[in-house]
């Protein structure tokens, strides 16, 4: 059966999946192709259930839910840090009120929680691919910019000041980490599919974990602006307990956000949620 697993091109999504890439985990019945786009290009091609396995932003998933169940492993978890704000001069978070801020993508984890924090309409949203966003920071084309995935590293590189940690903030409001992304299943594969190609993606993570030398130098290929050092602190933010499993509190953090998501109007409520 081939399995379209689409992920992130990014160092902790290639370091996720390193052991089925690589073919040290046995991929039983399934024939696993990985598919790479950005994260805000995933969540649209979710809501047509393009994909058997895909990564999503978490924010998202009440909109897919119906087609989708999230995986228990493969969560991106900023445990006081996350996505973060910044800008060509020194500001404060009452500055960017009425700014042009470039986001990565209207459905992402890291917009959703940048509205909770400045408020719905208090600022104005410029869609912008991910690893563009310093660029048009420096040269001025957008007041300031939200940065996901090693941005949140090497914006210093450019000249950039952090405005805001958007997962220090979340950890402050709620003692709770931010869930950022997770991986989420077509449900039509039926339930013991699900459970088998959840224990391989599982096993993949682990094997990253167990070999994460080798696991590290695969992830730094898909990296822009780190070195190997810089890689493997990337690495060991979004890749570590919470990627093997929420967990209690990692699935209470979902809860979370997305009840404060509803709350403020910017996510469709959701009955419950399934985890495979």
């Amino acid at each position: 059966m081939r399995i379209r697993l689409a992920h992130s091109p990014d160092p902790d999504d290639a370091f996720m999946f390193y052991g089925l890439a690589c073919g040290a985990v046995a991929s039983g019945p399934y024939e696993f192709e990985h598919v790479l786009a950005d994260i805000q290009t995933l969540n649209e091609r979710a809501l047509h259930g393009e994909y058997e396995v895909t990564a999503i932003s978490i924010c998202a998933y009440p909109q897919v839910c119906g087609r989708y169940a999230l995986t228990s492993c493969g969560a991106s978890m900023g445990d006081n840090y996350g996505p973060i704000v910044v800008s060509r001069e020194p500001r404060t978070a009452n500055d960017l009120v009425g700014r042009t801020i470039a986001v990565p993508g209207l459905l992402t984890t890291a917009y959703l929680t940048l509205q909770l924090r400045l408020g719905r309409d208090a600022f104005k949203p410029k869609v912008v691919m991910f690893d563009r966003i310093p660029e048009e920071v420096a040269a001025g084309r957008v007041d300031a910019g939200l940065l996901i995935h090693e941005g949140q590293l090497t914006y210093a590189q450019q000249g950039l000041h952090q405005v805001i940690d958007l997962g220090v903030w979340w950890q402050q409001q709620t003692g709770l980490p931010l869930p950022l992304g997770g991986n989420a299943i077509r449900r039509d594969l039926g339930l013991e599919h699900c459970h088998e190609i959840v224990t391989i993606l599982r096993a993949s993570i682990q094997y990253g974990l167990d070999h994460r030398d080798e696991a590290v130098r695969h992830a730094l290929g898909f990296g822009r602006g780190l070195d190997l050092a810089l890689a493997d602190q990337f690495v060991g933010m979004y890749v570590n307990k919470w990627t093997l499993d929420y967990g209690d509190r990692g699935r209470e953090a979902v809860r979370r956000l997305l009840q404060e998501g509803v709350a403020a109007g910017l996510v469709p409520r959701l009955e419950g949620i399934d985890f495979v």
